[in-house]
């Protein structure tokens, strides 16, 4: 194969950097002295780009250069930064507010049917009521003073994650939404949809999440498949009216200069795939502090503009961080992610293909569904032709050979698929494209259960334990539940046996960790049942909106006996 158009940024015709606002700029300099007064232990960067402004930006800019400094580095003492931020800031999260869910009952009508276990229908109906407890509104205060804020002012009520995740997320909204529609929640997952889509049509694209900071990304593209998810239980056809025309943008960003590739193969056929790309290349403002200190040992400012950008291009891929991204396994630095076409983004964007046709067809819109299944087929193609790897029966990111991307054209080698094991190199099994292929899907099961990726407790997100926290041994919801569906809706006897027992698992090591620490975890450890996961940049958050909702969705689909026991 024959790469025609350059991917690395060096060769696109702009390196797009989207400007962030003044209150962005400044709680970074709030924060990166935070870090120098109280140091590493326990300190969250988030936390401090979160804060609100109690009075303008101009006199707390003012109070804060006012602030005795000492030493070369001008450090700000432990008791007058504590003084300074109680005076002039709102404390994390005070501008959004606890909202009571109007379609929320305690244990709504046919919840759950199959869950005949009274131990399993007690928690379910535990993490059922957790949808209350994460259930927030943007404050009347950050829809009359902006300014003052991080927070965008959505127009709907939202479900976060949970913890520090103290805002609306794009792709975890997925999961919390198929949990949603388990809890007959469904004005709430409308809302859900109705914020994603203010995003955007404000911005172009959606969001990593609702925060002044994250616009200059967007994170894996679900929200065709909410759309889709949500019309199944509903048959809202206006809730398709008013999200078609924002899919079809979301497509076409997606499918633009800076996301797209083209690679050609032996046969002289273009194939069109798409990779993340931050438009960002300064570190992140809500890891400002930790991310220099990452690129202190690159001396070159145009290498570290670089490693900026495809630190917020791992971010951008919801895989942040993994050694997925890495040249060098065992080197932070060698991030390289905008040179990577990614496997689990080019599904995604098929799905939004199909999803748009199918959603196209139920608003009688003809050309737009003949069109995108044309479009659908050919991303297909191009991901059976570019990250197929027949000899491991897996689908494989395709990494562009370093220093030659800006060749006018570069020739596809196998090498140049990245070999290791990842749970991403088994996505394509969510689409039924692929997992309508009887004879593909067997050698593709053969293939997952031999790659080491299969555990105890679930499915561990790599194989190499680099203690960042997309890698093992970490488990997550949204990768358990995509590779689980596409087993079970192959119809395969042996890979829906698989699916659920997978499924199973899952569930008991959930479980087994709610009992144990009264909370819903963000990642867990698939080795063994009732640990949580660990690793990365942040210590571990409970909540959790995904994972309450993959829990939910796995025991609405498989049920649970009254005579199966939910201890490991």
């Amino acid at each position: 194969m024959t790469l025609t158009t350059g991917l690395s940024p060096k060769c696109t015709s702009t390196d797009p950097v989207v400007a962030t606002t003044p209150l962005v700029t400044f709680l970074e300099r709030v924060q990166e002295t935070a870090f120098e007064t109280f140091g590493e232990k326990d300190f969250d960067p988030k936390f401090y780009v979160d804060l609100s402004l109690k009075f303008n930006l101009s006199k707390t800019q003012k109070a804060f250069d006012s602030l005795p400094r000492s030493g070369e580095n001008g450090t700000v003492s432990i008791k007058d930064l504590q003084e300074f931020i109680a005076t002039y800031f709102d404390y994390a999260g005070d501008d959004l507010l606890y909202y009571d869910p109007v379609d929320f009952v305690p244990e709504p009508e046919g919840f759950l049917p199959r869950v005949k276990n009274p131990e399993v229908r007690a928690w379910a109906i535990e993490v059922h009521s957790l949808w209350k407890n994460l259930s927030r509104k943007v404050s009347d205060g950050v829809h009359e003073q902006p300014e003052l804020h991080t927070l965008l002012p959505l127009p709907e009520a939202g479900i976060v994650p949970g913890s520090r995740f103290r805002e609306v997320y794009y792709w975890d909204s997925y999961w919390v939404i198929r949990g949603l529609l388990a809890s007959k929640m469904y004005e709430t997952a409308k809302a859900i949809v109705t914020n994603l889509i203010f995003l955007l049509d404000t911005y172009g694209y959606v969001l990593n999440g609702a925060r002044a900071y994250y616009t200059n990304r967007s994170q894996p593209p679900l929200l065709s498949a909410m759309v889709y998810e949500i019309y199944n239980r509903t048959c809202d056809v206006e809730l398709v009216r008013k999200a078609l025309p924002a899919l079809l943008k979301e497509h076409a960003f997606w499918n633009s200069e800076i996301h797209k590739a083209t690679i050609q193969d032996a046969q002289g056929c273009n194939h069109n795939l798409s990779r993340y790309y931050a438009m960002w290349n300064k570190p992140r403002p809500e890891s400002s502090a930790i991310d220099k200190e990452s690129a202190s040992k690159l001396l070159d400012n145009s290498v570290k503009q670089q490693f900026y950008r495809d630190l917020a291009s791992a971010a951008e891929s919801g895989w942040d961080f993994s050694t997925r991204w890495m040249r060098n396994t065992s080197e932070f630095t060698t991030l390289s992610t905008t040179s990577i076409l990614p496997v689990d983004l080019n599904v995604y964007i098929l799905k939004m293909e199909l999803d748009i046709a199918f959603l196209a067809k139920v608003l009688g819109h003809k050309s737009t569904m003949e069109s995108f299944l044309e479009a659908a087929e050919a991303r297909k193609n191009a991901i059976n032709s570019v990250f197929w790897n027949d000899e491991m029966g897996q689908w494989l990111d395709y990494r562009l050979t370093n220093g030659t991307v800006c060749k006018e054209s570069e020739t596809w080698q196998a090498c140049n698929q990245n070999h290791n094991a990842y749970a991403s190199n088994f996505i394509p099994l969510w689409i039924d494209l692929f997992h309508s292929d009887s004879a593909l899907v067997e050698k593709v099961k053969r293939s997952f259960q031999s790659s080491g990726l299969v555990h105890a407790f679930g499915i561990a997100t790599s194989v190499i334990n680099s203690g960042q926290q997309w890698d093992f041994p970490n488990g997550w919801a949204p990768l358990q539940h995509m590779i689980v569906e596409g087993l079970l809706r192959s119809g395969l006897k042996e890979a829906s046996s698989l699916a659920e027992d997978i499924a199973v698992r899952w569930i008991k090591t959930n479980y087994a960790t709610y009992k144990k620490t009264g909370a819903m975890h963000e990642k867990y450890d698939v080795r063994k049942c009732g640990e949580f996961g660990g690793g990365g940049e942040y210590i571990p958050q409970t909540g959790f909106g995904w994972s309450n909702g993959v829990v939910l969705a796995f025991l609405e689909e498989f049920g649970w006996p009254e005579d199966r026991s939910i201890e490991c």
